[in-house]
């Protein structure tokens, strides 16, 4: 496994699996203890979007995501919302999807959103945090189209979740 650091926002690494492919198809390895010496996950989520869909901008204060896209394709949106970083507001992004299986960590106040880029897509998120979850209620979100962040999305018109339409 090869681990990188995003050329933009240095807080964000990605990790590049090694794939092994037989006659019976493919197995890799999304994460392991060693590069997480400090972490245990303790939650994990997957969602499921047909084409078109757009998740987020959303996190939260304490949450350190893994995120990767197991079926199908996404564009994936990161943004520093740490008020006192010099990068505050500034975004990265990448294409995840299973052939290239790469995986994403995302520190926390960091906002994570994301586009279904394929007929349809799995998207999984491994969570870490101390205490107890930041479901909706407690999250930053942002609306996806904020002028602030100014992200171009290749899109006009994404199917967005009702909290999405209203930030």
């Amino acid at each position: 496994m090869k681990i990188l650091i995003d050329k933009k926002l240095k807080e964000v690494k990605i990790f590049k699996p090694k794939i092994f492919n037989d006659f019976r198809g493919e197995i890799w390895t999304k994460w392991e203890k060693k590069f997480f010496k400090n972490t245990k996950f303790n939650l994990s989520k997957y969602t499921s979007s047909k084409k078109n869909v757009l998740r987020g901008f959303h996190g939260d204060q304490k949450s350190w995501k893994l995120v990767s896209c197991i079926r199908g394709e996404v564009l994936n949106v990161v943004v520093d919302y740490r008020k006192s970083s010099k990068n505050y507001l500034k975004y990265t992004s990448f294409v995840l999807n299973d052939k290239n299986k790469l995986s994403v960590l995302i520190p926390p106040r960091f906002l994570n959103s994301w586009l279904c880029l394929s007929k349809n897509c799995v998207y999984s998120y491994d969570y870490y945090f101390k205490g107890n979850y930041n479901d909706v209620k407690n999250q930053i979100s942002i609306k996806w189209n904020d002028a602030k962040i100014n992200f171009k999305w290749p899109i006009k018109k994404p199917i967005l979740s009702f909290r999405d339409r209203q930030r």
